[in-house]
């Protein structure tokens, strides 16, 4: 029996884990958006170290560097760009949501 890819079994995660957090974020209520988006930030803030590190990769010293730990910076350097919009865009939907909260001067 061969072993399975690490690549493609890190995908195969990836994948699982893109249904799973799409099923439980849509499963809640509107008057819990505003912890959600708190939550997402500190989720997306550990992604971003993963991401750093996968960024970081490196192969043998002295070698060229593999087809494998180039798709790892690639994919580690597009994993902390996207995280890092959502956490900028979390803020941002957080802090517009808290304002509709605070009583307007006159």
């Amino acid at each position: 029996m061969e072993s399975v890819d690490p690549t493609v079994f890190r995908l195969a995660i990836f994948v699982l884990a893109i249904f799973v957090g799409y099923y439980v974020v849509w499963s809640v209520t509107p008057a819990l958006h505003t912890p959600l988006m708190a939550v997402t930030n500190a989720i997306s803030s550990v992604i971003i170290v993963g991401a750093l590190l996968a960024a970081a990769a490196h192969g043998a010293e002295g070698a060229a560097l593999s087809g494998s730990v180039m798709v790892s910076k690639g994919a580690g350097a597009l994993a902390a760009a996207l995280a890092a919009v959502n956490i900028f865009g979390g803020f941002l939907v957080t802090q517009r949501m808290l304002a509709m909260y605070k009583k307007k001067q006159k």
